[in-house]
């Protein structure tokens, strides 16, 4: 059997089309759509062209072998929001991405050579105590980070040889998630529309499960999120901000900005620190709710979002380097053109110079 009723089922997915809409939309009975997509029964020609068309894809992508994996173990959504529950739908669709996303990846990687910059560090939780913050400041050393904030977290992260990439990631809560799959480099998909410092945090969480988590743990998740904290503000380096000052909304105000990382972080960070016993803590808490921080911190505190350089410098090293065309990245990636055009920004590259040296076409 050929993999073409994996791949109608991936398209379906990514479109986010229910099965039995697909079939109403094939007119194709549901049972029938449903055994195709299971390796059943193989689809027919016209059936491949009507999807094609239905899904907005060229009809080579059911054409290709590539293995689908399932979703990671690691799904990243701030549970204290009341939309973070993610629909089957929503995850199909994200899983569904984060396979199209790596099918892209292997073939643009195929005449490249990707050098990280940085080797990447593994500290296994359990063997360091599931101590994540200890875990934080060996990373931050193993790297030789300077001490204080860290201005560029997304070039740090890419120059260990991790892909970061921004996505909608279907208009739903989740704030980000890591793919990996064997032989390829790790991925970390941010969700787009979430505020910078969301983000960072995202990003660092997601850094703390590749680093600490080979397998999945009853406190994962938490320590990612320590790791997170302390990686972003460490215990020691902040002392000197909050020394001899009042910890008030005013002053996480003021440090938002140059530590990039949100307000509530820092409130986490004072009470490590020792700045805020829990009352205190509990007043600010109660002050981030009457103000309706919580929610969503003031805009006018915002920074920029960081932007990843090595997709686009991977595209930008095709179309510059080996004179590929949009349409000729469009028929290797077996998408349509305006897809590639808007995933990959493809007006960026050329246009501003890439960061480091990560990668080079092999000769």
């Amino acid at each position: 059997m050929s993999n073409a009723g994996a791949m109608l089922r991936l398209a379906r997915q990514l479109r986010g089309f229910s099965q039995s809409e697909a079939a109403e939309c094939l007119r194709v009975p549901n049972a029938e759509l449903s055994r195709i997509e299971n390796g059943l029964k193989e689809p027919t020609e016209q059936l491949l062209t009507a999807a094609a068309e239905l899904f907005s894809v060229p009809i080579e992508f059911f054409g290709q072998t590539d293995t689908i994996f399932g979703a990671p173990i690691s799904v990243h959504a701030p549970m204290w929001r009341k939309k973070s529950n993610v629909s089957a739908t929503e995850l199909h669709g994200i899983v569904a991405e984060l396979n199209v996303r790596v099918m892209h990846l292997r073939k643009l990687l195929e005449a490249i050579d990707l050098e990280p910059v940085n080797k990447l560090p593994r500290f296994d939780a359990e063997e360091y105590d599931n101590d994540a913050e200890k875990i934080a400041g060996l990373v931050r050393r193993f790297w030789q980070i300077p001490d204080g904030p860290i201005q560029d977290l997304t070039g740090l992260v890419e120059d260990a040889g991790i892909l970061v990439a921004h996505s909608d990631l279907r208009g739903s809560s989740v704030s980000g998630v890591r793919f990996t799959v064997p032989g390829m480099p790790h991925l970390i998909v941010l969700n787009g529309a979430h505020s910078a410092d969301r983000m960072r945090f995202t990003l660092c969480h997601e850094l703390g499960h590749i680093i600490m988590h080979t397998f999945p743990t009853q406190n994962m998740e938490e320590e990612a999120d320590t790791f997170a904290s302390t990686f972003l503000v460490p215990t020691e380096d902040v002392k000197p901000y909050f020394a001899g000052r009042r910890v008030d909304l005013r002053l996480l105000a003021a440090l938002k900005p140059e530590w990039k990382v949100s307000m509530g972080s820092l409130v986490f960070a004072a009470k490590r620190a020792g700045f805020l016993n829990e009352t205190q803590a509990q007043y600010i808490w109660k002050q981030f709710n009457i103000h309706k921080i919580r929610l969503r911190e003031p805009p006018e505190l915002d920074f920029p979002v960081e932007e990843p350089r090595m997709l686009s410098d991977l595209i930008s090293l095709h179309i510059n380097e080996m004179g590929y065309s949009l349409a000729d990245l469009a028929k290797v990636l077996m998408m349509n053109e305006t897809e590639v055009a808007k995933t990959y920004s493809i007006d960026l590259p050329g246009q501003k110079k890439s960061r480091a040296g990560h990668l080079r076409v092999i000769q």
